[in-house]
């Protein structure tokens, strides 16, 4: 195992028995990785990283974690190590677009956006916007697709920075809002009749 690569032994609970668990869907595990279950892991909504019940405090180490957190088919969260995989559990999105940054204009526009822990990521092709309606308050939910099948949501200040970017496009026949980064088209909203 390199240094870099954290050793999630002194975080796993008890394992239950094989039959019980099933690992990452559509993630296949490696020879060498044992499947460890379910351990006391979560990230809140906030963003906070928690191990039994209390955050941990160190950036570093919750940057460390963040290299090998994978989501899976099923929307699972995994860390993911050459030697094991653990189950844990994230409240929405493992991590917040605390800001962006944003060049050019128009249909040429980029915008960059950083996360909690300092990950920087370019909205486009690979790194989509999507934006879902919370259910019970009707408010825009936004998120940006990262890498492994991770996610970040924005944060308020973010997304009414993206609002303050957004043009109307017809998109998909419908007269939309939204904005341009990495020569595509992000919706976020339906213009209202």
């Amino acid at each position: 195992m390199s240094e870099n690569t954290p050793d999630l032994r002194s975080f796993i609970g008890a394992v239950p028995p094989a039959g019980d668990l099933a690992g990452p869907v559509g993630i296949p595990l490696g020879p060498r990785q044992s499947l460890c279950g379910d351990i006391d892991m979560r990230i809140g909504l906030d963003g906070t990283w928690y191990y039994l019940g209390s955050p941990i405090g160190r950036k570093e180490l919750v940057k460390l974690f963040s290299t090998v957190l994978h989501r899976d088919d099923a929307g699972d969260h995994w860390l993911l190590t050459p030697a094991e995989a653990c189950r844990i559990r994230v409240e929405d999105a493992p991590f917040l677009a605390v800001a962006a940054e944003v060049s050019g204009g128009d249909q040429v526009q980029n915008i960059t956006f950083r996360t909690n822990i300092d990950q920087t990521v370019a909205l486009g092709a690979d790194h989509p916007l999507r934006v879902d309606i919370d259910p019970e308050t009707q408010e825009p939910r936004p998120y940006v697709g990262l890498d492994r099948g991770l996610e970040a949501r924005l944060t308020r200040s973010v997304y009414y920075q993206l609002v303050d970017l957004a043009v109307e496009e017809i998109a998909d026949g419908a007269h939309m809002y939204g904005i341009w980064s990495g020569g595509r088209f992000f919706s976020i909203g339906r213009v209202e009749e």
